[in-house]
């Protein structure tokens, strides 16, 4: 039964990482846009998704934090389950939500600037 569970604490462990890659990108990500980009586009202020996307990375890296000590420490002896299961979803939703919705809408807005010429890129 303990394979069984360390199995399972280890695929648990896979998709926390794999949620908190994707909310820290998201983060990163917003973090780089200038502010007035959002408004442009007519989305929520960039306050508002700094504040989300840090409370999903700060979801994410919880739930990947119980997978570790449940199958590093515990050596996968005791399944956890869901664990902080509600708040991994929450997390993959608000940054699926960023990533497939905000990214593509300020999108070259602001940024760095300098490398392209008149006519596009150099």
């Amino acid at each position: 039964m303990s394979v069984i569970n360390g199995v399972l604490n280890l695929l648990f462990l896979v998709l926390a990482v794999g949620i908190l890659g994707m909310s820290l990108y998201a983060l990163i990500h917003a973090l780089r846009v200038p502010g007035n980009a959002f408004i442009s586009a007519g989305k929520l202020k960039k306050e508002l998704w700094l504040l989300i996307l840090g409370l999903a990375t700060l979801f994410a890296a919880a739930g990947s934090w119980s997978y570790f000590t449940a199958f590093m420490i515990y050596g996968g002896a005791v399944f956890i389950g869901i664990g902080l299961g509600i708040f991994s979803i929450i997390a993959v939703i608000a940054a699926t939500v960023y990533i497939v919705d905000v990214k593509p809408a300020v999108k070259g807005m602001g940024g760095r600037g300098g490398s392209n010429g008149p006519y596009g890129p150099w």
